[in-house]
């Protein structure tokens, strides 16, 4: 049976089901949200939500990227959230400061700790971990917030991304992490980073670089940049040999015949993440104070 929508409740509008309406963010409102909350959600229920985020690439296809798992949270009555990070936030030319998440710009991590927080206030969320996927730009982001906060996290799926952090105690960051402590104030948490279901995925096919090249001119450019391969697909796997060594558990897709298209990875990703939502602990249902 096809859910019927629910309108202007006791607290939620039409507006906050479904397709939801485009939020500013409350930690920086040059930051902003949309969310996909599933048809049948009942405001005066007990059932909790698990949280998916979803986070876009460079061209900042926010809502592009939340409605491409309407299916998903339908089928497995959860709420997903889709951050925007605008391109110009640390200068009119910054299409990347998201990405790197060096400590000049600023923190997105903390960004979305608090939207999360904010619609933690207004739906019904199953525990304070979540899922996380991005693509691109968002692949980035995604395993870099898996090295900041592995606690928040029950799996991320890492889409893609055109330069990365390798788990490498001999190199500083960006590149490495050796001397993380010293330039986030927490540590690696290699622990709790094995207890998070983690996914690697990219299209064969794609191999163009022409836009994932760091030139001196660049705030992050490090000698060492390109240590991880000259393309996508070589610098994921050592991504993923870097966990592999610290004993993190990595599942690998390459999908055959996909360049660089975020809609051609979403058969394996969504396969990973509802494998995930499976083994998920039924949550409780008895409602907050």
């Amino acid at each position: 049976m096809t859910p019927t929508r629910r309108v202007h409740g006791r607290r939620l509008s039409s507006y906050d089901f479904g397709r939801t309406t485009v939020y500013a963010s409350r930690f920086d409102p040059r930051l902003s949200y949309c969310a996909y909350v599933p048809l049948g959600y009942d405001e005066d229920g007990a059932e909790r939500y698990p949280l998916v985020v979803v986070v876009h690439g460079t061209l900042r296809d926010a809502t592009a990227s939340r409605d491409a798992f309407a299916d998903f949270a339908e089928a497995h009555s959860c709420i997903v959230l889709a951050p925007l990070f605008p391109a110009g936030i640390t200068g009119p030319t910054d299409v990347s400061s998201y990405k790197l998440m060096l400590p000049c710009s600023p923190r997105y991590d903390l960004a979305l700790l608090d939207m999360i927080e904010e619609i933690g206030a207004r739906y019904r969320l199953a525990g304070s971990r979540f899922s996380l996927f991005g693509f691109s730009g968002g692949g980035h982001f995604a395993h870099r917030f898996f090295y900041l906060h592995p606690e928040r996290l029950h799996a991320v799926s890492i889409g893609a991304p055109g330069i990365v952090t390798l788990l490498d105690r001999e190199r500083d960051y960006w590149v490495g992490v050796r001397d993380f402590a010293a330039v986030w104030g927490r540590p690696i948490d290699l622990d709790t980073m094995r207890t998070v279901a983690v996914q690697t995925v990219i299209g064969a096919d794609d191999l163009d670089t022409w836009e994932i090249t760091i030139t001196p001119t660049h705030p992050g450019w490090r000698p060492d940049w390109d240590l991880a391969g000259s393309n996508r697909p070589e610098r994921l796997a050592s991504l993923g040999a870097s966990l592999t060594r610290y004993g993190i558990a990595v599942r690998h897709d390459s999908v055959p015949g996909v360049s660089h298209r975020w809609d051609g990875l979403m058969p394996a990703v969504k396969d990973f993440l509802g494998e995930q939502m499976s083994r998920l602990a039924p949550s409780p249902t008895t409602p907050r104070p």
